[in-house]
């Protein structure tokens, strides 16, 4: 499922579809397609919708994967039901379902295939995490499912076992889904279909405990980052240039003729994109930098993400650490967020870049100016 547009990713979603991001230089939604080419799929198709020639362009069809790919277009994005759906035409017998923004092991997918199950049975993987009322969390009696509570909050949460979003359907859910209300935020979800069979006592759980991580906020980019780091390598490009006196820690992941000036330090969990300019003396930490971004002579850049073809000026400080940020109403307190510069943002010399600012699209920054909240896309923003 890959038709989202990832609002709370905004201004990283204006252009590229959420799974359309990049970490460690690829997008978010090419791990999961190796994910299920390792775990032996050879037959793929991407639900696609907002901005899916981006999806369609990359992927093509499918023969650098070794898979065979094709598309079923969700027109109007109206939940994850009503996604499924999509790919009936294209569904024979038993299929996997997973989303397109959640970076998971072969091993699930090898699991949720060879699990038991009699027909008209769903199987889902779940998981535990530190934070279960972001997701859907599913009480269970032995290896069925019991109850899914979609995301109860910090205080709901009667367990810390979740719905990791892989599935195992056969033709008998879309009748399911078809048969569920829908929501009063007009989507049809999967879980109401969950909610339908686990009624029937016909959801098996398969227990995942690999790598699994999902990109739903801003600072998630950095830290899931950080983690493809960790489990997929990093790397210097053979035709990136590291000029000298710089230095590159091991976990920093350099594309394609980027150039990296002297005595500038890109500490761990840095990814640059192909053709990304670091300056002189720069210094980057736990930072994403985009295709064609230029961070200029003396600018500090910490636990933030900079844009396509976006400009950092001279001796301007992404000040990095801990920030409080509210995304649709909802206050998050306390995560490590420096902010991020959309594409092609110019920002000038000697700017003030404060916790958890978000700088939108094509905005240009005087100067000396201070940065700080949520700054519209196209906003000239003086020195005060």
């Amino acid at each position: 499922m890959a038709a989202g547009e990832g609002r709370r990713l905004e201004p990283l979603t204006n252009r590229r579809p959420k799974p359309m991001i990049p970490v460690g230089n690829q997008p978010v939604l090419e791990y999961v397609v190796e994910a299920v080419a390792d775990a032996g799929i050879d037959d793929i198709v991407l639900v696609v919708g907002y901005k899916r020639d981006r999806i369609q362009t990359y992927f093509g069809d499918g023969n650098d994967w070794g898979v065979d790919v094709s598309y079923a277009v969700q027109e109007k994005q109206l939940g994850t039901g009503h996604a499924v759906l999509q790919a009936e035409p294209h569904v024979d017998g038993a299929f996997v379902v997973l989303n397109g923004d959640r970076i998971i092991e072969p091993g699930v997918v090898e699991q949720v295939i060879d699990a038991p199950r009699e027909a008209g049975d769903a199987v889902m993987a779940v998981t535990r995490s530190k934070r279960p009322g972001d997701y859907g969390v599913v009480t269970t009696d032995g290896d069925r499912a019991t109850d899914i509570a979609e995301k109860p909050g910090p205080h709901g949460s009667a367990s810390e076992i979740i719905n990791a979003g892989v599935y195992g359907f056969d033709d008998s859910v879309f009748a399911a889904i078809r048969a569920c209300d829908v929501g009063p935020d007009g989507e049809l979800a999967i879980t109401s279909a969950l909610d339908r069979l686990i009624s029937r006592a016909t959801v098996r759980c398969v227990r995942y405990r690999g790598q699994w991580v999902d990109l739903t906020h801003l600072w998630d980019v950095v830290s899931v980052n950080a983690s493809v780091l960790d489990w997929f390598g990093a790397g210097i490009a053979e035709t990136a240039t590291v000029e000298s006196g710089a230095v590159v820690a091991d976990a920093v992941d350099v594309g394609g003729d980027a150039r990296i000036g002297a005595n500038a330090a890109l500490r761990p969990n840095v990814t640059l994109g192909d053709n990304v300019v670091v300056g002189s003396n720069a210094v980057l930490s736990n930072a994403v930098v985009f295709p064609g971004a230029v961070i200029d002579d003396g600018a500090v850049v910490r636990d933030a993400v900079v844009g396509e073809d976006a400009r950092v000026g001279p001796n301007t400080t992404v000040v990095g650490g801990d920030a409080d940020v509210v995304v649709d109403g909802t206050y998050h307190e306390g995560v490590t967020f420096g902010g991020v510069l959309g594409d092609y943002a110019d920002v000038g010399g000697g700017v003030l870049v404060e916790p958890g600012t978000r700088l939108g699209d094509d905005a240009i920054v005087e100067s000396g100016a201070t940065l700080t909240g949520a700054i519209s896309p196209e906003t000239e923003v003086r020195r005060g």
